[in-house]
């Protein structure tokens, strides 16, 4: 047998053995993404997945609704915002509120601020881990 051969088995054997150990259940993949803004008056989703819908609640605050929900609210989220290329010289942050906002299994409410003001993002990106 060459060694090309060899490496060739090798590889297909490492490839079944991972296949067997990460499946869509594993934790360390995204249960659900989107990257979204508000352009010209309205969410634009630019793409996504396990993601049914992106509404605005009010200026800076939005609501992601799961097309598959949670198993509960116990999941982990992550958020980035673009800053906006008009507005020069203003850091975003994404955060849930402290009061009144939603986790549930079936949505999430992100909020993006400025300082202390909220403030609507061309781009915001959302990942969520269970």
């Amino acid at each position: 047998m060459s060694l090309a051969s060899r490496i060739t088995a090798l590889a297909s054997r490492v490839g079944l053995e991972v296949k067997t150990k990460i499946d869509a259940t594993h934790p360390g993949l995204a249960r659900a993404w989107v990257c979204f803004g508000y352009v010209g008056s309205q969410i634009v989703v630019r793409s996504s997945h396990n993601v049914a819908s992106v509404t605005r609640l009010g200026t800076g605050r939005y609501r992601v609704t799961f097309a598959n929900a949670m198993a509960d609210a116990d999941y982990c989220w992550v958020a980035s915002v673009v800053k906006n290329p008009t507005i020069l010289g203003l850091q975003r942050v994404a955060l849930v509120r402290a009061s009144g906002d939603t986790k549930t299994a079936q949505q999430l409410d992100v909020s993006c601020a400025s300082s202390t003001l909220a403030t609507d993002a061309d781009e915001i990106n959302l990942t969520v881990y269970r």
